[in-house]
């Protein structure tokens, strides 16, 4: 269940950042095989989740499902080797973990402005907000754009770099 439970908030968040393709890397044998209809579950818990699961996935024009193991996922890694490593005095209740979703970032880069006092990624998000190529541009400079748009997505008025992978 809680591999189940990770795997809804990661594509929850996804849902909210308004994300249409993702790319879903578990390390759950079990959760990426039963998701993908390849295997069937009687566990009534379980087919909540399930159920959940496949709900979710139908507000993306695509999504899949692939399985990693462990050893290979370092990401994944992370939180199991943490969890090994903390003491609890009652072996059959753990409190939950809390996750906070803040508002601001707790990093960035520093780049100064360009000698025309635009930012670096302005005519990018000028691009990504309008779908339109600024006035005066050849054909070489809107493709370069073009690819340069493909590594990034705008939620709201932030603009985020995309990544390969997203791992839930």
């Amino acid at each position: 269940m809680a591999e189940y439970e990770a795997c809804i908030l990661g594509i929850r968040i996804a849902v909210d950042m308004n994300i249409k393709e993702i790319f879903v890397i578990g390390d759950s044998d079990l959760l990426i095989h039963q998701v993908q209809g390849e295997w069937s579950t009687k566990n009534v818990k379980i087919l909540l989740y399930l159920h959940f699961v496949k709900e979710l996935c139908k507000k993306f024009t695509n999504i899949e499902f692939k399985h990693v193991p462990r050893i290979q996922n370092e990401f994944t890694d992370a939180p199991a080797t943490l969890s090994s490593m903390i003491q609890h005095p009652d072996k059959n209740y753990i409190d939950p973990i809390e996750v906070e979703i803040k508002d601001q970032h707790d990093y960035y880069f520093h780049v100064d402005e360009e000698p025309d006092s635009k930012m670096w990624y302005h005519d990018i998000k000028i691009f990504l907000e309008t779908r339109e190529y600024l006035k005066n541009v050849n054909n070489s400079q809107k493709r370069a754009l073009r690819r340069l748009a493909n590594h990034f997505f705008l939620n709201g008025e932030v603009l985020y770099r995309r990544t390969h992978t997203w791992v839930c």
